[in-house]
């Protein structure tokens, strides 16, 4: 089995006082985060914010302080079993907009309820539960 790492973020921006958080659309139709491969000897926070850049064409965003959570997934790429695991931030946006990019089908900007309802893969909804928690706590786990 290939072990892969990929690092992104649970990106964010404040609308009219309500938080909202970006989702796109991969490939193969699942709602998901920004994030990808760790390249070289790039930190996983350096990843995070190369791949907002690379997948939303957001670059004025800062990562959140104190808030990391990882998530796994087994799946078949060309003939071989690859376990990835995936770190999570959060990011908060100073962009209102943001630009799909060719590895994506879709991308929107969701409330909490409707991103909830929207991803659709358990690790990262379990995830964003968490960081939405926190960032409603001043940005305190817990």
């Amino acid at each position: 089995m290939i072990e892969a790492t990929s690092a992104g973020a649970i990106l964010f921006r404040d609308t009219r006082g309500r938080r909202e958080y970006l989702l796109l659309k991969s490939r193969t139709g699942d709602w998901e985060f920004p994030k990808g491969g760790v390249e070289g000897e790039e930190e996983l926070q350096q990843t995070a914010i190369r791949e907002i850049a690379e997948e939303a064409g957001i670059d004025d965003i800062r990562l959140i302080d104190g808030f990391r959570e990882d998530y796994d997934y087994i799946f078949e790429a060309n003939g071989n079993t690859i376990h990835k695991t995936v770190h999570l931030f959060i990011a908060k946006s100073f962009e209102a907009s943001a630009e799909l990019s060719s590895e994506h089908r879709d991308l929107q900007w969701r409330d909490y309820e409707q991103a909830i309802n929207t991803i659709t893969q358990d690790g990262p909804r379990d995830i964003l539960r968490e960081a939405h928690r926190f960032l409603d706590n001043g940005g305190l786990k817990g």
